[in-house]
């Protein structure tokens, strides 16, 4: 069997995972095939110089696709090491997820969280409906700048027991210079990241989030 054969043969390149790793023809390999096949021919019938020449060119493919596969994996980790790296430098900027909804399956309570920028000295969080209607107000007492967890138990101010659907959270209050801000959920800033399984989670409130469904990062 001459050594084109062998190096024309795909599935000894890409074995299939679970076969005898001694089947596994490198470049090593070949090399010391086409060795062999120099050494015994025929005298009186020597290789073709055309078949030699393309037998090297083979080794060479191989060669360069294998160096290729390795310069790419060591491309991928230092991209993925970079990304990382420039995930950490966000803690402490807000993360905007770009929407302030929130699912709510009636009958049970659904709790929400909201970052509040400035000292609370008053104010109201008001859940609205797809039409903009504000369904429920929540009082809100006054406290310093921060996240806060809220609950609620899908009764509306008229009394009755809203529709489950999407509800849109927003927060209107006072500081203690009397100014009146603004604030929604969704926004939150970034306490800490967290890396797993190749990806990294930005913790925001309580929770931790993918950072791919994150739409802004601003300080």
């Amino acid at each position: 069997m001459s050594v084109t054969s062998i190096a024309t043969s795909t599935n000894l390149i890409d074995a299939p995972s679970g076969t005898n790793p001694n089947g596994i023809l490198g470049k090593d390999d070949f090399l010391k095939l086409l060795l062999v096949e120099l050494k015994y021919q025929d005298p009186t019938s020597p290789m073709d110089t055309e078949k030699i020449l393309s037998q090297t060119s083979q080794l060479a493919t191989l060669e360069s696709s294998s160096n290729t596969n390795k310069a790419l994996e060591s491309l991928s980790a230092s991209l993925l090491s970079s990304s990382q790296f420039s995930t950490v430098a966000a803690i402490g900027k807000i993360a905007d997820t770009g929407s302030n909804g929130m699912v709510y399956e009636k009958g049970k309570n659904t709790a929400f969280e909201i970052y509040f920028p400035d000292a609370i000295a008053s104010g109201n969080v008001e859940i609205k409906d797809t039409n903009g209607n504000v369904v429920k107000t929540i009082p809100i007492s006054p406290n310093e700048k921060g996240v806060y967890s809220f609950d609620w138990n899908g009764i509306s101010d008229a009394g009755s027991a809203a529709d489950s659907g999407v509800y849109y959270i927003e927060a209107s209050y006072a500081n203690s210079a009397g100014e009146t801000l603004k604030t929604r959920a969704g926004a939150y800033p970034i306490e800490s990241v967290r890396f797993e399984d190749g990806k990294s989670l930005l913790k925001l409130g309580s929770s931790y989030v993918p950072f791919d469904s994150i739409l802004e990062i601003y300080q």
